[in-house]
C-alpha cells in the first residue's frame, strides 16, 4: 500500500503535472489626491477629473450613467427614447436603411451605409450578418422586416417609432443618427447608459452633450413612477473611475 501511494505521487510531481495559475493582482491606485470618491461633483468638475484619471492610450468614450427611481418589471415605466447630441458622440455609425426605390436615392445622400428593400431584407435572412450598428424604415417597410425581425431584435437593432427610426422621412433619420443623435432605454435593473462623446473633446462641449441628454432623461419620466426619479448620476470614461455628479 505504500509503494502505490509513493508511486502516486511521483506521477503527480513528473513533467506532465500542471501548477496551479496565480491571478494577477493589479495595483489600487491612489486617487485620492485627484477627488473623493464619495463626494458628487458639478458636471464640469467631474469631466476634468475623468480626464486626469482616465490613463487609456486611445480616445475614450465619455459615458453617462443613471441610476433610476422606475420598476423595470412595469412596462408603463419603461424608458426609451432618442436625441440629438449638439457636439455629436465622436464616433461613426453604420446605418442601414430600409425603404421603397423612391427613397433610396435620398437616405444615400444623407450618409446611409446600407440601402435596399426586399433586397437588402433577402440578403440579411441569407447571410444574418449585420454589419451596422442602427436600422431606420418606412413604415410601410415594417411589415416586410418580419421575416429577418428575430435577427434585428436579438440584436437591438430592430426599427421603433419610440425612437424616431421608423418614419415617413428616412433621409432626415439618417442624416441625424450621422450627425450624433442616440437611442436609450434602461436595462433590466433600472439603469440607463448613454455616451456623450468622446475624452479629447472640451469640457463645454461635454457638458453641452450632456445637459441635453439629461434634460431628455427627465422629459421621460413616467407618469406612473413614484418617489425619486433620478437617483444618481455618475460620469466615467472608458475602462475609468466612475464620478458622481449633482443630480
Amino acid at each position: 500500500m505504500a509503494k502505490k501511494e509513493e508511486k502516486k505521487a511521483v506521477v503527480k510531481k513528473g513533467k506532465g503535472a500542471k501548477s496551479a495559475a496565480k491571478p494577477i493582482k493589479k495595483a489600487k491606485v491612489d486617487l485620492s489626491a485627484i477627488y473623493d470618491k464619495s463626494k458628487t461633483y458639478s458636471v464640469a468638475e467631474a469631466l476634468e477629473i475623468i480626464k486626469k484619471i482616465s490613463k487609456t492610450k486611445f480616445d475614450a468614450s465619455i459615458e453617462a450613467h443613471f441610476r433610476l427611481g422606475i420598476n423595470p418589471k412595469k412596462g408603463d415605466q419603461q424608458i426609451r427614447g432618442a436625441v440629438s447630441l449638439p457636439n455629436g458622440t465622436g464616433k461613426t455609425v453604420k446605418v442601414a436603411a430600409f425603404v421603397s426605390p423612391a427613397n433610396e436615392k435620398a437616405v444615400k445622400a444623407a450618409g446611409a451605409d446600407y440601402v435596399g428593400g426586399d433586397d437588402l431584407i433577402a440578403e440579411i435572412k441569407k447571410s444574418e450578418k449585420t454589419d451596422f450598428q442602427v436600422a431606420v424604415a418606412e413604415p410601410a417597410m415594417m411589415k416586410n422586416l418580419a421575416v429577418i425581425a428575430k435577427i434585428l431584435g436579438t440584436r437591438g437593432l430592430m426599427p421603433s417609432p419610440k425612437n424616431d427610426t421608423v418614419t415617413p422621412n428616412p433621409a432626415k433619420a439618417v442624416e441625424e443618427l450621422k450627425k450624433g443623435k442616440i437611442s436609450f432605454k434602461n436595462d433590466d435593473t433600472g439603469n440607463l447608459h448613454a455616451v456623450i462623446g468622446k475624452l479629447s473633446f472640451a469640457t463645454d462641449k461635454l457638458v453641452e452633450n450632456y445637459q441635453t441628454l439629461l434634460e431628455t432623461v427627465k422629459k421621460a419620466k413616467p407618469a406612473s413612477a413614484k418617489g425619486t426619479y433620478l437617483k444618481n448620476i455618475a460620469l466615467c470614461a472608458s475602462m475609468s473611475p466612475a464620478v458622481k455628479v449633482i443630480a
